[in-house]
C-alpha cells in the first residue's frame, strides 16, 4: 500500500479527482483536508488557501494515478508524491485490495 500526496486549489478540484480516482477503481478511499500553503513561486513567497488530499492505494497504481491527477489538476506544476506505508492492519489491507482494481 501507498499513499499518494497531492495538493489542489479548491475543494471542488480535490472533490474532482478524488471522485475520478474512485470511479475509475484506481484508490480504494481519499481523504482531503484544508490547509495554508507557504512556498516559493515566480521569486517571491506565496502563502495560499489548499486541499491536500491523501489517495490510497496500491503501489502499482502510482504511475496512472499521477497521470490522472495531471490531466486534471489547475496547477502547472501540482504536486504529486508516492509514500511508501511501512505497515498496515490486515483487515484494511484487505480492504484495499478488495477495492482497487
Amino acid at each position: 500500500m501507498i499513499f499518494v500526496y497531492t495538493t489542489c486549489a479548491s475543494k471542488k478540484e480535490a472533490s474532482t479527482i478524488t471522485h475520478a480516482l474512485l470511479t475509475k477503481r484506481l484508490c480504494a478511499c481519499a481523504v482531503m483536508f484544508p490547509v495554508i500553503s507557504s512556498y516559493w513561486w515566480k521569486g517571491k513567497i506565496e502563502n495560499a488557501k489548499e486541499y491536500v488530499v491523501l489517495i490510497k492505494t496500491k503501489k502499482e497504481k502510482f504511475k496512472i494515478i499521477q497521470k490522472e491527477i495531471a490531466k486534471m489538476h489547475s496547477y502547472i506544476t501540482p504536486c504529486i508524491i508516492k509514500l511508501r506505508v511501512a505497515d498496515i492492519n490486515k483487515g484494511y489491507l484487505a480492504f484495499l485490495r478488495k477495492e482497487v482494481r
